[in-house]
């Protein structure tokens, strides 16, 4: 895709998580730069209301990138439709805070399904059309797949994976002429985000962190950064673009971590009490209520 001037004019684009926030940006990004655009999410209305915001030819598909069947029919109706895919962005996800001790088991598991297992499988899934157009996948990961963060195990867990998920994947597939991307994200202004600052530990945490790293980024300008790394193929994509230091310093970061938050933490408690969190956002509420079980 790389070296033209307009290079995904033509081509199909898979976005998991496409009923808003990043996913639904970096959809009407690719359709403005002249892609076709695959939506892929939970909830059906919402998915159809960004289709028709997209200028140009898109299609939706309600699924659960955890089944395995139905994202394998999706594949194959994609491919019917619109013809094979050249870029598949995983970008689904949820997220829960909270101590791990009182996280809700249901809660804490669901959140390693939908970000490391949702992404394996969509990259199953449409694994055969990018070996077919020698395409691109970008996986979304997080500044929390490099330093981890206390009150947040489930989703550092999650991103630690894909990050090393995706390294693999593009080490199997590189003489394939398929290529492997890895997005590492700060704070995006998305419904996730601002459910995360009602919480008062999550948002004091965020608010302890050096000026930098605890501004919040608006959704268009990481998802138009999102598709410049698709445009370029690029293997890395940092937002802000400063996050490329931490890779210098990462082997440094988990003991600086926990010597702030031995300190920081007794404080915070005093404040208000730890409490388990349930799935984050509009998104993850929509997620768990489709998957089953009681979210806090």
């Amino acid at each position: 895709m790389a070296g033209t001037t307009d290079p995904l004019r033509g081509r199909v684009a898979v976005v998991t998580g496409a009923a808003r926030g990043l996913g639904a940006a970096m959809a009407r990004d690719l359709a403005r730069r002249g892609a076709t655009v695959a939506l892929l999410g939970r909830e059906e209305a919402t998915l159809a209301e960004v289709r028709d915001s997209i200028p140009g030819p898109a299609g939706c598909w309600e699924a659960d990138i955890t089944d395995e069947a139905r994202m394998a029919r999706v594949a194959d109706e994609v491919r019917a439709r619109f013809g094979p895919a050249s870029v598949l962005v995983a970008n689904a996800g949820v997220a829960e805070g909270g101590p791990f001790a009182e996280s809700d088991p249901v809660s804490w598991r669901r959140v390693i399904e939908v970000n490391l297992i949702g992404s394996a499988i969509s990259a199953r899934a449409f694994l055969p059309h990018l070996r077919t157009t020698h395409g691109y996948y970008l996986q979304i990961a997080s500044l929390a797949s490099i330093g981890a963060a206390p009150m947040m195990s489930a989703y550092c867990a999650s991103k630690a994976g894909v990050e090393s998920f995706a390294h693999a994947l593009r080490a199997e597939l590189a003489h394939e002429g398929v290529g492997v991307g890895i997005a590492y994200l700060n704070w995006t202004d998305t419904d996730m985000i601002r459910d995360a600052d009602q919480h008062p530990v999550l948002r004091e945490l965020r608010g302890h962190m050096p000026r930098p790293a605890r501004k919040v980024y608006p959704v268009e300008t990481v998802a138009a950064r999102m598709v410049r790394a698709v445009e370029h193929r690029s293997a890395a994509v940092y937002a802000p673009a400063w996050l490329r230091a931490t890779q210098l310093v990462r082997a440094a970061m988990p003991p600086v971590v926990t010597m702030l938050s031995k300190r920081e933490l007794p404080r915070l408690k005093k404040k208000a009490a730890f409490e388990a969190t349930g799935l984050l956002g509009a998104g993850g509420r929509a997620d768990f209520d489709a998957y089953g079980g009681a979210n806090g």
